[in-house]
Parts: structure tokens; C-alpha cells; sequence
């Protein structure tokens, strides 16, 4: 038997955006419930699309969105790669999320919760031990005095190890669902499909389960992947040598202006520092916006002269037909 990586965005929203049981069971395993009472028995899917109210505003997209019973809300991302700019989307689209469920005639006591999961591919946290880092409103001298409304969730998954079960095995299974499946695997463990829940979600990402046409999107989604580690790759190595040289720069006239030795030294240090910082960021964001266009013109060229219809190379590339007529 073969299987897909169910971090892809294909077998992902498979998973977890079209069986109201998966995600219902996902969410009680790594949303931070404190009683039985808190935890999810049914849901409902939300449109993913969070659409401004104004034309003039930009659209945001999440991976699933659902509300339950209680009219609680639950957004869930996997990110593949963590970029200063993502814990600030979240912010934004979990706070739209909240303020959209008040209408004209509503009462601020009617509004519920909304949570918002984030699964990240990449440790963005190196100095914090532990995989999962809960985010509430809290008051600074006093934190178990807490705003309620929103609440976020990261979880790093190269830092998951999975450990003894405790009170968390639902927890722990759906994390290693995540990061023990892969191309490469033919057999999957057989504690994992004891579980019925991860057993319906391993065979939801088994390879057979998808059309060609999804099989040449799956794939084109790990090419830009590749690619798209490449760039960020490329412009830190370009970013750190042009950080390098406007440190040094700085560095000196500071050192300079202090007219002294140490202060020569120190201003070198902080300018090192500061450039290289700069530099990088600049490069990166410069280097991932470029290749990702390159990256997506490819790939629609490719599945044009493949045969594959416009709409489906409208659908997964996101390019306009007059975009790809132009090719």
C-alpha cells in the first residue's frame, strides 16, 4: 500500500475539511479542553474563505474552519514553512473571526470563542523546550486574570517525540499520523490503526483514494515546496553576505563617530548584527515572492501542454485564465 504525506495541502484538507468526525476528534486531541464539558460532539464546516467586508481589502484563506454546538469557531492551518508575518495572520483572521459574529442588533455576551490551531512544519521557537505553545490574553502581573474570546495554538512538529500516553494518546496519535506518514511508507504502525479515528484518516490519504489529476497537484505542491526552500535557502546566504558588508559599514562609521577603540569595536558588533538582520529578512522576503511566481508559471505551463483542463490549472495554481492564456 502506498500513501501521501498527509501535511500536503491536498491530503490535509481531505482529512480534516470533509469528515466532520476527523476534525471533531482532532480538535479535542490538541485544543487544550480542560473538562469533558469543553470538548467538541458535533460541527459544522464554515466557508475557508474569510471575504472582507470591503472590496478594497485583501482575502485570507485557512486550510478548515468550523463552528460547534455552542457557536464556538475553530480555525486550523499547517503551515510548511514559519515566517515572521504568519503569527500576525493568524491574529488578524482569528480576531475577523470574532468580531463578524456580531450583527447589527447583537449583544457583545452573545459572542463565542474562537480558536485557532496552527500545525508548523518548521521549529521557530529553537530556545523554548516543548512542541506546543498555547496563546491566550492574559494580564502581565497577574496571568491567571485572562480575557476570554481567543485563544491560538502552535505546535512545532519537528520537536514532536511521541512519549507515554497519559491523558493525552489521542494527542499523541494524531501527531504521529502527521509526522511518521510519508511517500515512503508501506506499512503503517499497528498501534495507529487500532484507533479507528486514525484509522479512517490513514485510509483517507491512501494513494488510490486520488484521481490522476490530484496525484499531478500533490506533486506539483511538493515541487514549489522544493523550491520555495531553495529561495529562502538562496536569500539568507545572499542576505547574510549583504548583512555582512552593511554591518561592517556601520559598524566603522559608529565606531568612528565614538572616536575611541572600544567604541569602534562595540559599534562593528551592533551594526554586524543589525545588517545581517536586516539583510536577511530583505533577502528572504524578496527571494520567496520572486520564486514563488516563477514557481507557479511553471507549473501551469506544465500541466497545460499535460492536457490538463484550464479550470483545474486555475484551481490549484490560482492563476487567471487570461494568466495562463498568455503563457
Amino acid at each position: 500500500m502506498k500513501y501521501l504525506n498527509p501535511m500536503a495541502d491536498l491530503t490535509f484538507k481531505k482529512v480534516f475539511g470533509e469528515h466532520p468526525d476527523l476534525v471533531t476528534s482532532f480538535l479535542n486531541a490538541l485544543l487544550p479542553f480542560e473538562t469533558p464539558e469543553e470538548e467538541i460532539t458535533e460541527i459544522e464546516y464554515l466557508p475557508a474563505e474569510l471575504v472582507p467586508e470591503t472590496p478594497f481589502k485583501k482575502n485570507s484563506i485557512v486550510d478548515v474552519r468550523c463552528k460547534d454546538k455552542q457557536g464556538r469557531q475553530f480555525l486550523v492551518e499547517m503551515q510548511m514553512f514559519w515566517s515572521s508575518s504568519f503569527m500576525q495572520r493568524v491574529l488578524f483572521n482569528a480576531s475577523k473571526t470574532y468580531v463578524r459574529q456580531l450583527g447589527k442588533n447583537a449583544h457583545y455576551e452573545l459572542l463565542q470563542p474562537v480558536y485557532s490551531l496552527n500545525l508548523v512544519n518548521e521549529i521557530f521557537l529553537p530556545d523554548i523546550p516543548g512542541y506546543y505553545h498555547d496563546y491566550r490574553i492574559v494580564q502581565v502581573e497577574h496571568t491567571d486574570k485572562i480575557i476570554e474570546g481567543l485563544r491560538f495554538i502552535f505546535i512545532e512538529l519537528p520537536k514532536f517525540t511521541p512519549k507515554a500516553y497519559g491523558d493525552k494518546k489521542m494527542q499523541v496519535l494524531w501527531l504521529r499520523y502527521l509526522t511518521e506518514i510519508d511517500e515512503d511508507t508501506r506499512q503503517v504502525a499497528p498501534d495507529l490503526l487500532e484507533n479507528p479515528s486514525i484509522k479512517k484518516a490513514v485510509e483517507q490519504i491512501e494513494e488510490s483514494s486520488f484521481t490522476d489529476a490530484q496525484l499531478f497537484g500533490y506533486d506539483d505542491f511538493w515541487d514549489a515546496v522544493r523550491v520555495e526552500k531553495s529561495y529562502i535557502s538562496d536569500a539568507k546566504r545572499e542576505g547574510k553576505q549583504k548583512g555582512l558588508k552593511e554591518g561592517l559599514e556601520r559598524g566603522i562609521q559608529k565606531g568612528m563617530r565614538k572616536g575611541m577603540k572600544q567604541g569602534i569595536k562595540q559599534g562593528i558588533k551592533e551594526g554586524i548584527q543589525k545588517g545581517i538582520e536586516q539583510g536577511i529578512q530583505k533577502g528572504i522576503e524578496q527571494g520567496v515572492t520572486k520564486g514563488k511566481e516563477e514557481e507557479r508559471l511553471q507549473i501551469a505551463h506544465k500541466m497545460e501542454t499535460e492536457g490538463i483542463a484550464i479550470e483545474v490549472i486555475e484551481r490549484i495554481t490560482g492563476l487567471t485564465r487570461d494568466e495562463i492564456n498568455a503563457l
